[in-house]
């Protein structure tokens, strides 16, 4: 999940000149993110979620840092209120744009991490949760390549556990990394991070 992180530092680098205040707190914010300081990063998006109230982007990003810290060893301790708070965030998010395939990516990872907090009590719990949000994402957006690859990758993660055959989970993380490699969006700060992690993905498939 580190890789989400270089991921947006480059993404900023775009938006470094921004003349607005919005696109300035936004790349102030995944820039202190890019440095390994989520928690001001994190603290920042949320000051401008409650400014931006019709924008799902600053929620969606709350939630994302907080996922991703929750992955982070070190923050067992903490993995409670970094779900509490991405959740919440997400929450909003969902309520500003419902059926958001990228929000429902996010979701499936909150679930996530608490599958890999405690494997044993919330494997059997979460883990159809998953597949529930990422199947009816892809049905929404079938080339998001975000989609693609969580759906994916998670499958391949169980698979390991139940023995089952990955070939076509593979062919679609490959397939997933064309779509990152095409995707485009307009929209100042869309979601962009994966492809790396699609790439070392298909890489641990051929093994």
């Amino acid at each position: 999940m580190t890789k989400i992180i270089t991921t947006i530092t480059l993404f900023i680098c775009t938006f470094f000149f921004a003349q607005n205040k919005y696109e300035e707190g936004m790349a102030k914010s995944l820039g202190l993110w890019g440095e390994g300081k989520p928690t001001e990063a994190s603290a920042l998006m949320e000051r401008i979620a409650s400014a931006e109230k019709n924008n799902w982007l600053p929620n969606y990003y709350v939630a994302l840092i907080n996922t991703t810290e929750g992955f982070n060893p070190a923050n067992k301790d903490k993995v409670n209120a970094l779900l509490e708070k991405a959740q919440n965030a997400l929450d909003q998010a969902m309520l500003i744009s419902p059926n958001n395939p990228e929000i429902m990516v996010v979701q499936g990872l909150i679930y996530t991490v608490m599958i890999v907090q405690d494997p044993m009590t919330n494997g059997m719990k979460y883990s159809p949760k998953v597949m529930e949000v990422y199947t009816k994402a892809k049905m929404i957006a079938p080339e998001n390549p975000r989609v693609a690859f969580s759906k994916a990758d998670f499958e391949i993660n169980g698979a390991r556990w139940t023995g089952a055959d990955v070939n076509k989970l593979c062919e679609e993380i490959e397939r997933s990394i064309t779509l990152f490699e095409n995707f485009k969006s307009d929209v100042p700060f869309y979601p962009n991070w994966g492809l790396d992690r699609a790439k070392e993905s298909l890489k641990n498939c051929k093994k």
